[in-house]
């Protein structure tokens, strides 16, 4: 039986996936190429009403042609869930209500402290790591998700 860390038994084998960066008021979202090799930042959306935000990614999948979602699961640093993945849980079910795309979990765990990091390295001011960090965490989780494609391909 798959899990959820095993997207490459969730999603199609082949085609664009969106991976996403769950805030309390941002989404980060990126995609990959077709050939997932890479993983590309896209945009941030700022949250507002459930209703619009999965019509947001709902548009953004149609147009970039997307086969799966990827959404970074923020566990605690032990692999337990609190209150976060909980709610990325409840944003994922209902979303799967609104989009007829396989979605798949990552393990998000630092991601966004690595991406902050890096910004810090190249000096990014502190307006410009506000602006992109979502949507770097978002490339982050599914260039990790990518990976384990790609490994899990040969495994």
């Amino acid at each position: 039986m798959p899990t959820e860390f095993e997207p490459h038994l969730i999603l199609p084998p082949s085609g664009k996936l969106m991976g996403l960066d769950l805030g309390t008021k941002t989404i980060g979202v990126a995609i990959s190429d077709g050939m997932r090799y890479s993983a590309t930042p896209l945009e941030t959306i700022k949250r507002s009403k459930f209703t619009a935000d999965a019509e947001r990614l709902a548009a953004l999948a149609t147009q970039h042609q997307i086969v799966g979602i990827v959404l970074g699961l923020p566990l605690n640093m032990d692999g337990s869930e609190g209150p976060r993945a909980q709610s990325t849980r409840a944003f994922a079910r209902n979303l799967a209500t609104k989009l007829d795309l396989p979605l798949a979990f990552w393990d998000e765990r630092l991601s966004t402290s690595a991406v902050e990091r890096t910004l810090l390295e190249a000096d990014a001011s502190r307006a410009r790591r506000a602006e992109v960090v979502d949507k770097l965490a978002a490339s982050y989780i599914l260039q990790g998700a990518l990976e384990r494609i790609r490994r899990g391909d040969r495994e």
